[in-house]
Order: structure tokens, then sequence, then C-alpha cells
């Protein structure tokens, strides 16, 4: 095992503090950051992408995992700490000075990735739905591994009839497997956030035939936009929508969160018929 100096120490040196602006947290606890990079399973010589590494917590215990990480960091304060995880850790570590949300993920890892980061919060759900929209399936990512508040965690494993079920829920789990993975209380974090947190684990599933997933965006988007409402009034905007419910059976007086993955994945599949 590598001696690293503990993490407190290198904020200290470096002059580092977390960036409101930009949604950072810092965790500190190498047993628990360990955990983290064990939730995928082995890693040992595997490509990873981290999204945020701020000052490498979660870096290093990757690192020690044994996997080739690259490292998309926009924030330059922390170049310095990563640059000398490069150091100690030769050829496992690449920097990527960036906006995550402008780099193509895909072409920059050039081969099959597992996603692991404690996501800023302030971007986490757009990179989440942008890795869930994937044109290509299965996607290149193999899983994803991410923190996210509680809350959203919630709503990614959230089944139907429940308060937290909606569109993300939809999008994550039509073609993909997602489960809670950790629960991370809010005092682990430097500086404390008001919120709890936890990581959810995703991996790719069977897509379903016929289905698109801009068309079960469209749905749901236009369904859980007026949650409260009946989906003959909710879906009235999407063409089509109405007389696809009456055909496959489905009460248009349901509200959109009483319906399964698997019926707006019906919707979806017999919409994109009638277009063809």
């Amino acid at each position: 095992m590598v001696d690293l100096p503990p993490l407190r120490e290198v904020i200290k040196a470096h002059g580092l503090s977390a960036s409101k602006a930009l949604g950072q947290n810092f965790l500190f606890d190498e047993q628990l950051l360990d955990r983290i990079a064990a939730i995928p399973g082995d890693l040992q010589g595997k490509a990873v992408l981290e999204i945020g590494p701020g000052p490498g917590g979660l870096t290093r215990a990757l690192l020690r995992a044994g996997a080739r990480v690259t490292a998309i960091e926009r924030d330059s304060r922390c170049l310095p700490a990563l640059a000398e995880l490069e150091q100690i850790f030769p050829g496992q570590l690449r920097v990527v000075e960036d906006d995550a949300l402008k780099v193509d993920h895909a072409e920059l890892m050039g081969e099959p990735f597992a996603v692991i980061a404690n996501l800023p919060y302030n971007v986490g759900t757009l990179l989440f739905t942008n890795w869930l929209s994937s044109s290509e399936w299965p996607p290149q990512w193999t899983s994803l591994t991410l923190m996210f508040q509680q809350e959203v965690a919630k709503r990614i494993v959230a089944t139907p009839g429940t308060g937290e079920f909606g569109r993300l829920a939809v999008l994550a789990q039509w073609r993909s497997d997602a489960r809670l993975a950790m629960k991370v209380h809010r005092s682990a974090f430097t500086p404390p956030p008001k919120v709890m947190s936890a990581i959810v684990h995703l991996e790719p599933a069977d897509a379903p035939e016929g289905a698109s997933m801009p068309t079960l965006a469209r749905i749901t988007e236009a369904a859980f936009g007026q949650r409260r409402k009946m989906l003959r009034q909710s879906l009235k905007s999407v063409q089509g929508a109405l007389k696809v419910l009456e055909s496959l059976g489905i009460d248009a007086t349901r509200r959109a969160e009483t319906l399964s993955v698997d019926e707006f994945v019906s919707i979806a599949r017999a919409l994109d018929q009638r277009t063809k």
C-alpha cells in the first residue's frame, strides 16, 4: 500500500476550500472512500471515469483499488493536489481540466469504462440523465456508481405508487438495473451539506425492443410535468398518446405515478410504431 498523507493535510498544504459555486463537499474518511470504491467490484486494471475529484479523496481510493482513472476537474485550484497523485501512481491517473458537461466521455475514454464519482450537486442530475440517454445501447459505460443528495437517489430507485416515483426512475430503470448502494451521513463531509447523501449503482440491462429513448423521454416529461393530473390531461400534448392508452387498455383517468416502468415503455413502443 502506498503511504499517502492525510487528506486534511493535503487540503491545508494547497490552501483549498470547498467551492459552493461548484457544488463541492469534501470527504476525508479514507475507510468510507475505500468502501465506495469497492461498490462496483474488482477495479484492478479497469478504466474508471471520475467527475469532480476535487483534492482527490475518492481518486486515491480508486487508485489504491488498482483502477486506471481519468478524472475531469474544472477547478484549477485542485490540479496541484491531483498532480501529486499522478506522480505517486505513475501511469494510473490522467487529469483533464475541463467542464464535464462539455466533454464527450465515450470519446475521451476510448474503451469501456465505469463511472464512479461524488458528483457536484449542481450538475449531478444533468450528467446522470445524459449517461442514461445514450443512443447506443448497451452504452460504453459498464456501470455508474454515483453519489447524490439522498432525495435524488431515492427518486432514481423509486417504485410505482410512491411519492418519489417519477421521470428519473423511469429513465433510470427502463434499460438499467438500479439499486441504492449506500447512505452517507452529512457529517462525513467538509463542509457538511444541509442534506443527507446516498450512492446509487446502475448497470446496463437489455433495452426493450421497439421503444426509443426520445419518445420515452417525451412521454415521461409530459406525464410527470403535470403529475397531479390524470393521463388524459397530462398526455394531451403528446400526439397520438390518448389513442395509444386506449389501445393498450390503460385507463386514462390514472395518474402518472401509478404506471409501471413497463407500461411507460409500452406506450413509447406503440407511439414509435404509429410514426413508422
